[in-house]
């Protein structure tokens, strides 16, 4: 505080003095061959400056002491203009800080406001008045083997079965007829089609009277249908060892075939290996017999190579001339007349498989991709037999599907099955393949 006094009365008398001598830059002459303070009449003066860019300022010369304060000064201003930075910097740092809370907050809010709008929404399609949601969600679950509790986080075991009791599958009564089917090349020259898929069945691809895959695409769904031309090259085969199975591409390329998809269902376990579910037929031999919870019943060739659908046992169809075959279901085309379905069905959607014969003989192997948003969700058993009527299939049938549905021709992998846990192909116990 007293050098601020000192240096302010220094200040005062050298204004005074300025007052006094009242310069007039015209009227001093300043170089360095007229230094005289007598001659400019300067008294105590040694020195005058001009600010050239300014009004003309006369500046006393400073003695050791007084600049030695005036130092001090300025060092004092230079720490308090230190500190007010320093104090600007922590403010900017709070108010930074102020921001990127804030700015966190709305985010949590947004993410709050988007998980109420997606709780709501669940809560009005699973509740909701309208039923389609619903029984999609339980019957998709429901008929999956490992995600059955998806069905039970909205609703109770009563309300589960109540919705699958709405949701069934009626099947056509009877077996094939196996005198309808007549066996007959497509006709090289024709000219009219039924329909599109008609074309696409009948027109073999150049140098190729085996086979012919067709791309499937319909509304959140995309597959691959397997043409066969020739039904006796359509076998079924079994894993080598009942401790282990094969996917899809190896059971193809163990057994030099061309093409091949899944067939039927089983169980595994590791006392017990994989076990067919239900009957099972290679070369006319029983394997197993039993039935499958799946609907359906026996779906195998004859050795006249005729898709046969049968509700009969292992023995009778064995009796009837199949030679190989597998059990599974629900039946989706008998006889040329197709099941009806109370709601989706019952088995939601899922990746399929399916196997069926048109009238004139060609095979038909269709898969559906699925649980692979963005590319194809599956189809229910309805979309399922509407494609298979749509290609001319005269007796049809749902195979293992879900994680098990695959197709492989020439060695390439056409469809695997997405969702939780799958890396590929899944190990299965048999095939429906293609031989050469």
């Amino acid at each position: 505080m007293k050098k601020e006094e000192e240096l302010l009365k220094i200040k005062k008398e050298l204004d005074e003095l300025i007052d006094s001598i009242k310069v007039d830059k015209n009227k001093v002459d300043i170089n360095d061959n007229n230094t005289n303070n007598e001659n400019n009449n300067i008294p105590q003066m040694s020195k005058i400056f001009f600010d050239e860019e300014k009004n003309p300022i006369i500046y006393k010369e400073k003695t050791e002491e007084e600049k030695k304060l005036i130092d001090e000064i300025k060092k004092e201003e230079q720490i308090k203009k230190d500190e007010n930075i320093e104090e600007q910097e922590i403010k900017n740092k709070k108010r930074t800080r102020k921001a990127k809370k804030k700015k966190k907050s709305k985010k949590w809010v947004i993410t709050f406001s988007i998980l109420d709008v997606i709780a709501i929404v669940c809560l009005f399609l699973m509740y909701g008045p309208i039923s389609y949601f619903r029984n999609l969600w339980v019957t998709s679950a429901m008929t999956t083997m490992t995600h059955k509790y998806l069905a039970y986080i909205f609703f109770n075991e009563e309300q589960v079965q109540e919705i699958m009791a709405n949701n069934i599958v009626i099947e056509v009564e009877g077996n094939t007829n196996q005198d309808e089917i007549e066996f007959k090349e497509p006709e090289e020259e024709q000219i009219v089609y039924s329909s599109p898929e008609e074309e696409q069945v009948l027109k073999k691809d150049p140098g190729n009277d085996l086979y012919k895959v067709i791309d499937i695409e319909g509304s959140g769904y995309k597959g691959h249908l397997l043409v066969v031309y020739d039904a006796s090259k359509v076998q079924l085969v079994q894993s080598p060892s009942k401790a282990y199975g094969l996917t899809i591409e190896q059971f193809v390329e163990k057994n030099n075939a061309i093409a091949g998809i899944n067939a039927g269902g089983f169980s595994y376990k590791k006392s017990t290996g994989y076990s067919p579910a239900g009957a099972l037929i290679l070369d006319g031999n029983i394997i197993s017999t039993g039935v499958t919870s799946w609907g359906g019943g026996i779906i195998g060739f004859t050795h006249d190579n005729v898709l046969v659908l049968t509700k009969s046992t292992a023995q009778e169809a064995v009796e009837m001339g199949v030679r190989d075959a597998v059990s599974f279901g629900p039946f989706l085309i008998v006889n040329g007349v197709a099941s009806q379905f109370k709601g989706n069905g019952g088995y939601g959607i899922a990746p399929r498989t399916a196997i069926g014969q048109r009238k004139d003989g060609i095979v038909l192997m269709l898969v559906i991709d699925g649980r692979r948003p963005g590319h194809s969700l599956g189809v229910d058993m309805v979309e399922l037999t509407n494609i298979m009527l749509k290609y001319g299939a005269y007796n049809a049938s749902n195979l293992d599907g879900g994680g098990s549905s695959s197709i492989v021709v020439n060695g390439e992998t056409l469809s695997v099955a997405g969702g939780s846990g799958y890396s590929g192909d899944r190990y299965l116990p048999n095939a429906w393949l293609v031989m050469p």
